[in-house]
């Protein structure tokens, strides 16, 4: 799976989870960039990405992720098995 790929997918997931019409993805953005994500939604979508892309992530490796470039290269890199 490709970076594009992931971005593609993720970006329809988050429109899901946050109830958005269209979401800008940037590698640089973060939960205070879109009003929606707060720790609710956070958990509801660190869900749904696992449902999507059939993998796990752990509590650390969450806590890690500081922009959404992080969490796509983590998805990318769990993807590829």
């Amino acid at each position: 799976m490709t970076r594009e790929d992931v971005i593609s997918k993720l970006v329809i997931v988050m429109e899901d989870v946050f109830d958005l019409d269209d979401l800008d993805y940037a590698d640089n953005l973060t939960a205070g960039d879109i009003p929606e994500w707060d720790s609710l939604s956070h958990v509801r979508l660190m869900v749904a990405v696992e449902r999507a892309f059939a993998i796990r992530f752990t509590s650390s490796e969450i806590e890690d992720f500081k922009v959404l470039g992080d969490l796509v290269t983590a998805i990318a890199a769990k993807a590829a098995g």
